[in-house]
């Protein structure tokens, strides 16, 4: 582990913990963690930074996974297949990362962001149990679900990234008729393959920094835990406000970054 300061590790671990909750209630804890890894090791090398934030975040993951499985209404079978189509998926885009300008697909994300913001506020209901009862998932559906949630989202996560799990949550709110919460529950177990495909990568290449990430993760953990209670104790309603919180910051981070190219 590289040489760090008792303060730096203090700011790491709370930001790890806020990162928890906020991937917990609505998916983009990255937002918050990655940024922070990136500050507190400014000399540490890109590939430790991600590793390392793969590490924390999968801890995070499995449980609030675990948390919602036990209490949210949860197809755990269906949420596994949607998660190995975003494997094989964000495994494709990684594959053309290189090839591919962030300056490029910036711009375009912030406009889906904000087309996904115009939409949950032009329609309240979204995401509730008024909007979502209609009738048995069909199959057709279930199908969509695994190619292009899993697939499609899990080939921009490899690709680019950010708001992956934000994502998660509105396509699978849609395509599956979930409630938020429900659709929050489900993009943790799809998060939790996701990750474990890109850890073992880490991992194998030597670029997780495993005595800081083990701290990290307990934090991390605490905060995910505390943040999926407090989901299914409040429902819908607060994930929805949580969800344009994250995609306002969402895209002004990404404005800052285009800006600052």
């Amino acid at each position: 582990m590289p040489d760090i300061s008792l303060t730096t590790l203090v700011v790491l671990c709370l930001a790890a913990a806020a990162a928890g909750w906020i991937d917990a209630v609505v998916g983009g804890g990255g937002l918050l963690l990655l940024p922070a890894l990136l500050l507190g090791l400014p000399h540490v090398p890109a590939a430790h930074i991600l590793g390392t934030n793969k590490a924390v975040a999968i801890v995070g993951t499995s449980g609030a996974a675990v948390t919602y499985a036990r209490k949210a209404p949860v197809e755990v079978r269906t949420a596994v297949r949607i998660g190995l189509a975003a494997l094989a998926g964000s495994m494709g885009g990684a594959f053309f990362a290189a090839g591919i300008s962030s300056e490029v697909l910036r711009p375009v994300i912030m406009v889906v962001l904000l087309g996904v913001a115009a939409f949950v506020m032009l329609r309240p209901s979204f995401g509730t149990a008024a909007d979502t009862d209609k009738g048995a998932v069909t199959r057709a559906r279930t199908i969509a679900a695994i190619v292009l949630v899993g697939g499609g989202i899990g080939f921009y996560d490899g690709l680019f990234g950010p708001g992956t799990g934000t994502f998660l949550v509105l396509a699978l709110s849609a395509v599956l008729h979930l409630d938020l919460v429900t659709a929050s529950a489900t993009a943790k177990i799809v998060n939790v393959c996701t990750n474990a495909g890109a850890l073992v990568m880490f991992a194998y290449q030597g670029s997780v920094l495993w005595q800081l990430a083990a701290l990290m993760a307990v934090f991390n953990l605490a905060g995910a835990m505390f943040g999926a209670r407090m989901a299914l104790r409040k429902g819908s309603e607060f994930v929805r406000g949580v969800l344009l919180v994250v995609v306002f910051s969402l895209v002004a981070k990404l404005a800052f970054d285009q800006w600052t190219a």
